[in-house]
């Protein structure tokens, strides 16, 4: 079949750590990559620069490696999940990192399919 799927989980996840700074009241500067918005999120609670390089790099890499799964494991069973527990027939996908509703989820915006993380 011939889907067509839109992903970028880190870039979402940037994204929402962008809106969580301008919400305190302390925006980032619209400048910055995503890099150093994501080392600014982990400089909030690390101890050290180094260790919220680690972070960073952590994170980055666990949700690149979700997406990937989630792209390998598509046609076998997330599409087949997304049929039955939605019942949406498109051949259209977005999905998006979100926070909320108790955690991370991945969801698929056409169909309301939600995948919980953690």
């Amino acid at each position: 079949m011939n889907h067509q799927i839109a992903i970028d989980l880190y870039g979402d996840w940037v994204e929402t750590v962008k809106q969580v700074f301008r919400g305190s009241g302390q925006p980032l500067p619209e400048d910055l990559t995503a890099d150093q918005v994501a080392l600014a999120y982990f400089l909030q609670t690390a101890v050290s620069q180094e260790e919220a390089m680690r972070q960073r790099d952590a994170n980055e890499l666990r949700l690149n490696e979700l997406q990937r799964k989630l792209l390998d494991h598509f046609e076998a069973a997330v599409l087949p999940d997304i049929r039955s527990r939605t019942g949406y027939e498109g051949d259209v996908f977005e999905f998006r990192w979100v926070f909320g509703q108790g955690g991370e989820h991945i969801v698929e915006e056409r169909s309301a399919y939600r995948i919980p993380l953690g």
